[in-house]
C-alpha cells in the first residue's frame, strides 16, 4: 500500500495519528472490512425494506458500536396490539412514507439508513438508553455520540414526513423530498358531495327557496369556523397525537401543556366549548329580540347566560393551563 493509499485508510477508519504504524496496518484493514461488511448488510436490509427492523444485538452491532461512516435514524416505538398505541401506529405511517421517499430517490445512498426497533423485539435497548416513552425518533451520527438535538422534538413539532426531513436535513445536509402515495380519498369524497348537492338540486328544481334560508348558511358558516378558531388546520399541517398517555402511570392528557403545541382531542375540546358559548349568545339574542311571553324570554335568558359563564370560563381554564402567568380566570 502506498502512502497515498495509507493516508485515505488511516481517514477512512478514524485512526489518531499516534498510532498510525506499520504494525497497526493489518488492524486497520480488519476494520475497514468488518465497516464494509456493514454497510454492505445495511444496503442489502435497505433493498428489501426501507425502515430496517432491529432487535436488541442488531442494534448494539450495526447502529452503537463502531467503526461506522453512515448515519442511521431510528424509531423507537411499541406496535404491538397489546400495547395499544395508536399514535405508534400514526407515526409508524408518516415514518415509512419518509423512508420509501429516501429509498427510491435518486440521491438515495449508503450514509443513511432509516431503521425501527420496537419495545417487544428490544425491551433492552429501551433501558440502556432510559426510554420510557414511545414513539421517539433518534439521529445516530457517524461520528460522536448523539446530542440533545439528535432526539426529535415530537411533542412540540408532530410526526409529519416533512417535518422528520427538515430535522434530518438539519442534522444530517442529506436532503429527501417526501413523495406521497396518491390518496383519492379526498376526490372521491368531493365527488360524493358535488353529487349529493346536485341530486338534492334536481330533485329540488321547482322550489329552491331553501337555497336562500339564512340560517342554513349560518349554521354552515359557524361548522367552519368552529373548524378553523379549534386548530384543525394546525392539525392538518403538524400532524399532532390524538393525546398522551404517560407510560410511568398511565394517565392520559388531552390537553398539551406548552402554548406550542396541541393534541387533537384538545382542538375538539376547543370546537365543543366554542359552540357552547355560541349557542349561549344566540340564546341571549333570541331572549333580547323575541316577542313571546316574558317568563319564557326570561328563562332562555337565564339558560344562555349560563351557558357562556360556565363555558366561557372552562375556556380561559384551559388558557391559563397553557399560557403560565395569565392572570385572569
Amino acid at each position: 500500500v502506498g502512502t497515498r493509499g495509507k493516508k485515505s485508510l488511516w481517514k477512512l477508519v478514524n485512526v489518531p495519528t499516534v498510532i498510525r504504524s506499520p504494525l497497526c496496518l493489518s488492524v486497520c484493514l480488519c476494520l475497514q472490512n468488518l465497516l464494509s461488511e456493514k454497510v454492505d448488510q445495511m444496503m442489502e436490509w435497505s433493498s428489501r425494506r426501507s425502515v430496517v427492523r432491529m432487535n436488541g444485538d442488531k442494534f448494539r452491532r450495526f447502529v452503537k458500536a463502531p467503526p461506522r461512516n453512515y448515519s442511521v435514524i431510528v424509531m423507537f416505538t411499541a406496535l404491538q396490539p397489546q400495547r395499544q398505541c395508536s399514535v405508534c401506529r400514526q407515526a409508524n405511517e408518516e415514518y415509512q412514507v419518509l423512508a420509501n421517499s429516501w429509498r427510491y430517490s435518486s440521491a438515495f445512498s449508503n450514509k443513511l439508513f432509516f431503521t425501527v426497533v420496537d419495545y417487544d423485539e428490544g425491551a433492552d435497548v429501551f433501558q440502556q438508553l432510559n426510554m420510557n416513552s414511545a414513539p421517539t425518533f433518534m439521529h445516530f451520527p457517524a461520528k460522536g455520540k448523539p446530542k440533545r438535538a439528535d432526539t426529535f422534538d415530537l411533542q412540540r413539532i408532530g410526526f409529519a414526513s416533512e417535518q422528520l426531513a427538515k430535522w434530518i436535513a438539519d442534522r444530517t445536509d442529506v436532503q429527501i423530498r417526501v413523495f406521497r402515495p396518491p390518496n383519492y380519498s379526498g376526490t372521491i369524497a368531493l365527488a360524493l358531495l358535488v353529487s349529493l348537492v346536485g341530486g338534492l338540486l334536481y330533485l329540488r328544481r321547482n322550489n329552491l327557496e331553501f337555497i336562500y334560508n339564512k340560517t342554513g348558511w349560518a349554521m354552515a358558516a359557524l361548522c367552519v369556523v368552529f373548524a378553523m378558531t379549534s386548530g384543525q388546520m394546525w392539525n392538518h399541517i403538524r400532524g399532532p397525537p390524538y393525546a398522551h398517555k404517560n407510560p410511568q402511570n398511565g394517565q392520559v392528557s388531552y390537553i398539551h401543556g406548552s402554548s406550542q403545541a396541541q393534541f387533537v382531542a384538545e382542538s375538539h375540546i376547543i370546537l365543543l366549548l366554542n359552540a357552547a358559548i355560541t349557542m349561549g349568545m344566540v340564546l341571549l339574542n333570541e331572549a333580547a329580540t323575541s316577542k313571546g311571553d316574558v317568563g319564557k324570554r326570561r328563562i332562555i335568558c337565564l339558560v344562555g347566560l349560563g351557558l357562556v359563564v360556565f363555558f366561557f370560563s372552562f375556556l380561559l381554564s384551559i388558557f391559563r393551563s397553557k399560557y403560565h402567568g395569565y392572570p385572569y380566570r
